[in-house]
């Protein structure tokens, strides 16, 4: 009986040890080598005054970890439960709990999310990508002079110009200026649509055409709706071989940014000034949207050669310069006579 109960004890004794080693393994990998599931990256929002117990809660909900108790207690036994910091957050698959709270803890996971507006040239969106970034603007200038997407995407000056796609981007802590234009570049590829493809063979005109225009459509359209008369307008001139006259690639041309193009200003001497120069300038002026590209795609089957913007930001569309020069006289006597009635209530 006596070595009965000796075996069962030592039976007893073999089972917790065994448990023990799992349980200590288990923990290992918990606290220091990967509770995330295999081949996914996570992206965790931390909010501003957020406790211990609530990002606790958002990790465990992306199975960034397995346990928001365990996660708690590590994180209390290493006196870092009040200085998690808020912000966007990404982690790699596999990262442990010693790696989540350090991320949390010194922001190394942090994200930066970075808006870049339908219109913006790459004069305007240096400076906000290097801010965002926190690298210096001729970084990004470098980056979008990549002579490899140059040839991969066809285009004929040295300038990535209009192919940053206007999104909203999330980027990770240390990402490289020549990393963001890759993927403005990327996602820019993933908009375009096969069967825009079939439209520049229906219209005997390449990719850089149809952005080169698209990027002229984005800033002078202030209506949705107007897009693609102002498309047929410009495209009409191409084909007549007139002057397009597109006060925006006057500014695109000129050394500093005007908010009204003057007539000192058509003097400029640059391919891009379609006062002077005949047909589409040599490469886009902006970064269009995708409404913008859809409408240099499919302008309207319109004859108007002409058009003139009203207060509102509406325009008035015209064949004949008689009439356009009719429409100019109706819209200056309209905002005369605004402004008169102003200056007496």
């Amino acid at each position: 009986m006596a070595r009965k109960r000796s075996r069962n004890a030592r039976l007893i004794r073999l089972g917790a040890l065994a448990f023990g080693v799992v349980l200590l393994a288990w923990l290992w990998r918990e606290i220091g080598g990967g509770s995330g599931p295999a081949g996914t990256a996570s992206r965790v929002i931390i909010p501003k005054g957020a406790s211990l117990r609530v990002a606790a809660d958002s990790l465990a909900a992306h199975e960034v970890i397995g346990s928001t108790r365990l996660f708690r207690l590590f994180a209390r036994m290493t006196g870092a439960e009040t200085d998690i910091k808020p912000g966007t957050f990404q982690f790699a698959a596999g990262a442990g709990y010693r790696d989540v709270l350090d991320a949390l803890v010194t922001g190394r996971g942090l994200m930066t999310t970075v808006v870049i507006p339908e219109g913006f040239d790459v004069r305007d969106i240096a400076p906000v990508l290097a801010r965002a970034l926190r690298v210096p603007e001729d970084s990004v200038r470098a980056a979008v002079t990549d002579t490899a997407w140059q040839r991969e995407l066809d285009i004929p000056v040295p300038s990535l110009e209009g192919y940053l796609f206007p999104a909203t981007y999330t980027f990770a802590e240390g990402t490289s200026a020549r990393e963001a234009v890759n993927a403005m570049i990327e996602r820019f590829l993933d908009v375009w649509k096969p069967e825009w493809d079939a439209r520049l063979q229906v219209m005997s005109i390449s990719r850089h055409d149809a952005i080169t225009m698209a990027s002229i459509v984005e800033k002078e359209a202030r209506k949705a709706e107007e897009r693609p008369l102002i498309s047929a307008v410009y495209w009409n001139r191409v084909r007549k071989r007139m002057l397009l006259q597109a006060d925006p690639t006057v500014q695109y041309a000129l050394p500093q940014h005007v908010e009204r193009v003057l007539y000192k200003d058509l003097e400029v001497d640059s391919k891009y000034n379609t006062y002077r120069y005949p047909g589409l300038p040599p490469g886009p002026i902006a970064s269009p949207g995708e409404a913008s590209i859809a409408a240099a795609l499919a302008p309207a089957d319109v004859p108007y050669l002409f058009f003139v913007a009203r207060a509102d930001g509406s325009h008035e569309f015209t064949e004949t310069f008689a009439q356009h020069s009719k429409a100019i006289a109706g819209i200056k006597a309209a905002r005369r006579a605004a402004q008169a009635a102003e200056r007496t209530r």
